[in-house]
């Protein structure tokens, strides 16, 4: 999911998946979602999200972070979350 390989789909961001609404059941390529521990209606948004996409698809919740990652070494994190994938 992390790297853009030739012959695969690019990765695409989707900053609000509550805004999506039903377009999240027409996802087919593998999705990530990544969320800030500490910010918990966000958090709950992309819970309700998880549950509407039908792909292959994983939920990781960055602990002590809020919704812009600014806390020292967040994003950090969140680079290592996406070079595991």
């Amino acid at each position: 999911m992390a790297g853009h390989k030739p012959g695969r789909h690019k990765p695409a961001e989707l900053i609000m998946p509550d805004l999506a609404g039903e377009a999240l059941f027409r996802v087919v390529s593998p999705t990530m979602l990544i969320v800030g521990e500490s910010d918990e209606v966000i958090l709950r948004l992309n819970e309700e999200a998880l549950g509407k996409l039908q792909c292959m698809k994983e939920l990781k919740i960055v602990p002590d972070a809020t919704r812009l990652f600014e806390e020292p070494g967040k994003l950090e994190e969140i680079a290592r979350l996406l070079d595991s994938n």
